[in-house]
């Protein structure tokens, strides 16, 4: 299997795809938001970055000067992701793109991030200054658009999601890693730091998600220990919220969950604000994702 690191020979020698989307409740499209193609970035815990959710909490729009014209910000939205298209019509990111660039840099971050984190525990400190001692390092991640992406299926369907649609997409076909994020996994993996993988698909995506995770190289266990899916229908009882979770509250109590098991999470990676908000991580870091909004 060729790196994902190494993509540009795909129009040359195009190769099916992997799989890609999640199951994604009350999706919004985030297509009005050309600034957010280069304001997502990464942040650690009390460190702000602006919201890709467009004009919330502004005025409303007065004229139509206001809106960015979609077509131009879908036009965007490929150049940012340097568009490679092969002769059957799929559709990839470049890895010498601004995302590959970006997604990269965050990753590698991270790792230095982490590196001082384990260094710090082997001495026998925490970060601040106690009450850490013992609790085996731990780190989380979301999947789509995090360690997964979503990029071609976005084009497929036209940044219209249909839940049908994603079903057969994961089912059929295998998304690609995302830039960098293959190498920090499993470089945390090797290093003794446990990976969990939190994700909002639906728990019957279980299989085609596992399957797509391990045939890209991702080297961490993704057995029912260390990936959690939405399970709607039997919920988790340490969600007190049940199988009326929103994001924020089904991804921050997996969290607390997994932290109730003895772990540390040193890091807490998505490309959604609702997969970063509510605590129980000690760094956050956000994933860039211009394509769509998830409250």
């Amino acid at each position: 299997m060729s790196s994902n690191d190494d993509r540009s020979k795909h129009v040359e020698n195009p190769r099916p795809l992997r799989a890609l989307t999640a199951t994604r409740g009350a999706r919004v499209a985030a297509l009005t938001v050309a600034a957010a193609l280069a304001g997502s970035a990464l942040f650690g815990a009390g460190q702000a970055t602006a919201d890709n959710s467009g004009r919330s909490g502004a005025e409303p729009p007065v004229t139509d000067r206001d809106i960015p014209n979609i077509d131009k910000v879908k036009e965007q939205i490929a150049d940012y992701y340097g568009d490679i298209e092969t002769p059957d019509g799929e559709h990839y990111a470049s890895p010498k793109s601004d995302y590959a660039k970006q997604v990269r840099g965050i990753a590698a971050s991270a790792q230095r991030d982490l590196k001082k984190a384990l260094a710090k525990a082997s001495e026998g400190e925490s970060e601040d200054g106690g009450g850490r001692h013992g609790k085996k390092p731990a780190v989380v991640f979301d999947v789509d658009d995090t360690t997964l992406l979503t990029y071609n299926f976005e084009q497929q369907i036209g940044y219209d999601f249909d839940e049908k649609a994603q079903d057969e997409y994961l089912r059929t076909t295998d998304m690609d890693a995302v830039f960098g994020m293959k190498k920090l996994v499993n470089w945390a993996h090797e290093k003794g730091i446990t990976v969990f993988f939190l994700t909002g698909r639906a728990e019957h995506q279980r299989d085609w998600s596992v399957r797509n995770l391990e045939n890209v190289g991702y080297e961490a266990p993704v057995d029912r220990k260390h990936f959690f899916l939405k399970n709607k229908e039997n919920p988790p009882p340490y969600l007190e919220c049940g199988a009326d979770c929103t994001t924020v509250e089904y991804k921050s109590g997996t969290r607390k969950h997994i932290e109730s098991q003895g772990y540390r999470i040193l890091g807490n990676f998505g490309d959604q604000f609702s997969d970063l908000k509510g605590g129980h991580a000690e760094r956050k870091y956000k994933m860039p994702n211009p394509m769509y909004f998830l409250p």
